[in-house]
């Protein structure tokens, strides 16, 4: 009998066995009988030993032999196999069957996005507990934690891989996280499922059996979850985070969690607790750009949801009776809505955050003019062990649907057995309907202005740094998009200590919704022009002179000032140099575009850019320079020369230095290689702009000596050094990934 060379697995060793018995047994017999045989002996021995091999008896007997060995060989090499290497395929098909709390996992990869607050004190321990929550209902889960808090880290540290903290987000300056960026970073995850919660929710494990479920849908859906209030939870996880356990620590089953949940909570959707999940589809969430939201401050939830609903891309649904997510309501809350201090007036709360969510909410979007009924929405509940869809005000329940059916279920579902069992579902969700009716317009209509609130002394004291030095920007609305650009950049630089000075109530207000740290120069005497005030315009006259009045006022308060209009791109932070000249040293940028000769000729000072430092000498030298331009017609620029380095520039002691002879002031004028201006050496004009200034090693480049907001605008965003989105409303981070016009 013929044998392949090549057999299957087992078959292969039971095919060779075969094989080695046929040849071996008769070769071992001939080398035992053969001194004892002659060769006919021999001959005749062997044929009689074939003719009995072949007989019933040798069949059954090799059959035997080969059976035996056989699993000899399987155990030995199953026994091999425990010291090979597996190829990466298979530890990633190993993972997915990986028992987890006694379960098979097999499911979609999730990533649970939320924005902690620090980890002190009661807060950070109620964090902490809804945090491992997650992490225990599967491993599939991970967290990212949106914070630049320093304990955020450290908490993060102790999960390993699976937590891990983005701090490349937008914040206010009070560190309030954007809802439209923190979304906008869930939605470039490459997690099969993206989830928002709040930090303090603690989920139970029907959390993940229903993402697991939603996640075979046939279609892009967004889920929502309203979270459920309780007074007490005396329940904790154990050590390893996978079971709960009672305050005496005997273990808790699920269902009793379930019991306890189903007794104590109080639900109310307008308390906008709630987790929001979608799948990674092709679709977006909604028609339009999501506005620039505060986190935790109102109706940010309801309106992606009802955005979502009326976009019609996804498939949105109410998953709160399927979902088990609850939270301890005794926290005290930033605001309440009911109490007779909701602006918080009297406690100082940060009443302005509110506002602003609310007239993001009126101003943006169909939820003031068309608010969706919650009760008209499809709900997820289980009953019976099955998943279904109900819609109330349709009477009509539909089977959950999976990829390869027809749809997502688009027909009544039929009598059955489980039809009792159903209609008593149907009537507990109908019977708690009544607790989730809201609606956002009570709040809406509420007259808040948008106001921050706090005094100059006091951003001044919050904002500067150890060596009491701020950065100021003076900026009027037609300069926002540049103004952001420019904050976005120091953001990216990790500089902190800027303020700026509001030039009309426009760019006051819009300042405070963009969470920067700004206060309003209240004596203007004249309106901004939007594309009419740039250099040599009498509203740009008028607007400069602001600029050294109030970098006057602030020095008077015993802070130091690094003075940068808005258009000035920063390669890296400057203050380490600049407060190196020390005391009694204004340091200027210089406007010569001339290659050689003085850098300090007359007219040459750029006021645009400048450090002083809060002494007397320097106070008493920037008086005459206010008082000067007041006088004067034209701006602040001309005054700063003709009052410290003289008219005609007789105070110059070299071709880069001033002394001004009544104060003792000395002006230095910075190197054009480190601060250029936008007319050396056509920098500007580069192809890489960027590369060009890095290799001289730029600390800034100005884009002046142009004319214009407009053609400032087309000569710095295509040249790669802007840093904000004005499509978004958000500062552009690695992760972020758009295109935008900026005319």
């Amino acid at each position: 009998m013929l044998f392949p060379r090549r057999c299957c697995c087992c078959c292969c060793c039971y095919c060779q066995l075969f094989h080695l018995l046929s040849t071996f047994i008769p070769l071992k017999l001939h080398q035992i009988m053969n001194p004892l045989l002659s060769q006919t002996t021999m001959n005749s021995f062997q044929s009689f030993l074939f003719h009995y091999l072949h007989n019933k008896k040798a069949k059954l007997l090799g059959l035997w032999l080969i059976w035996v060995w056989g699993f000899i060989l399987i155990g030995v090499s199953f026994y091999a196999t425990q010291f090979m290497p597996l190829p990466s395929y298979f530890k990633g098909q190993i993972k997915k069957t990986m028992l987890f709390n006694g379960e098979l996992v097999d499911g979609p990869s999730i990533t649970i996005f939320t924005a902690p607050r620090p980890f002190v004190g009661t807060v950070g321990e109620r964090q902490t507990l809804a945090i491992r929550s997650w992490l225990g209902l599967s491993p599939d889960i991970s967290v990212v934690l949106f914070s630049q808090d320093s304990s955020v880290f450290s908490f993060a540290e102790l999960f390993s891989h699976r937590v891990s903290v983005e701090p490349n987000i937008d914040f206010t300056f009070l560190g309030t996280p954007f809802f439209h960026s923190m979304v906008a970073r869930s939605k470039a995850s490459s997690s099969d499922v993206s989830v928002v919660i709040d930090p303090n929710t603690v989920l139970l494990p029907d959390f993940i059996k229903t993402i697991r479920h939603a996640h075979r849908l046939d279609h892009d859906w967004l889920l929502f979850s309203s979270s459920k209030s309780v007074p007490h939870f005396p329940f904790h996880l154990d050590a390893d985070g996978k079971h709960w356990i009672r305050d005496g620590g005997s273990r808790v089953k699920t269902q009793k969690l379930q019991d306890f949940l189903s007794q104590e909570w109080k639900w109310n959707l307008c308390e906008e607790k709630m987790l929001i999940a979608w799948n990674s589809g092709d679709l977006p969430l909604h028609k339009g750009v999501l506005p620039p939201f505060l986190y935790g401050k109102g109706l940010h939830n309801r309106w992606l949801i009802n955005e979502a609903l009326l976009s019609d891309f996804r498939f949105v649904f109410d998953a709160s009776w399927a979902i088990s997510n609850l939270y301890l309501n005794d926290l005290g809350q930033d605001f309440d809505r009911t109490s007779g201090d909701f602006l918080g007036l009297a406690t100082g709360k940060r009443f302005w955050e509110v506002a602003g969510n609310s007239n993001l909410a009126m101003l943006y979007g169909s939820l003031y003019f068309h608010e969706q009924n919650f009760s008209n929405i499809f709900r997820l509940f289980q009953c019976g062990g099955y998943y279904l869809f109900i819609n109330s005000a349709k009477m009509v329940v539909y089977p959950l649907r999976y990829k390869g059916s027809s749809s997502l279920g688009k027909e009544v579902m039929f009598k059955s057995t489980r039809e009792k069992n159903t209609l008593e579902c149907i009537d507990t969700i109908r019977s708690t309907e009544g607790a989730k009716d809201c609606s956002v317009k009570n709040y809406l209509n509420v007259s808040m202005p948008i106001s921050l609130s706090l005094s100059l002394e006091i951003l001044l004291s919050f904002r500067a740094d150890k060596n009491k030095t701020v950065v100021l920007a003076v900026v009027g609305y037609s300069y926002k998009d540049m103004l952001m650009s420019w904050v976005c950049r120091l953001h990216h630089l990790q500089i902190s200590n800027f303020l700026v000075c509001a030039l009309d109530d426009d760019i006051y207000e819009f300042c405070v919704m963009q969470g920067l740290p700004i206060f309003k120069y209240a004596h203007l005497e004249t309106k901004i022009s939007f594309d009419n005030c740039h250099f040599g315009t009498e509203c740009f006259q008028k607007v400069t002179k602001v600029k050294s009045r109030m970098v006057l006022e602030i020095l008077k308060l015993g802070y130091n000032v690094l003075m940068s209009d808005v258009d000035i791109y920063w390669f890296k932070n400057p203050l380490p140099l600049l407060s190196s000249f020390g005391p009694a040293v204004l340091v200027a940028q210089s406007d010569e575009y001339k290659l050689t000769g003085p850098i300090n000729l007359p007219r040459r000072l750029n006021s645009g850019f400048y450090y002083a430092h809060s002494d007397a000498m320097t106070i008493a030298a920037l008086e005459k320079v206010v008082e000067h331009a007041a006088n004067s017609n034209l701006s602040e620029q001309p005054s700063f020369y003709d009052m410290l380095c003289g008219e005609g520039g007789y105070n110059r002691i070299d071709d880069s230095r001033c002394l001004e002879p009544q104060t003792n002031l000395t002006v230095q004028f910075l190197d054009r290689d480190l601060f250029p201006n936008g007319a050396y050496k056509d920098l500007w004009q580069e192809r890489n702009v960027k590369e060009a200034c890095l290799m001289k090693g730029c600390f800034i480049i100005h884009n002046n000596w142009i004319s214009g907001r407009r053609k400032k605008l087309e000569r710095q965003v295509p040249s790669g050094l802007w840093e904000y989105d004005m499509s978004t409303r958000m500062c552009l981070q690695t992760w972020h990934k758009t295109k935008f016009v900026y005319f």
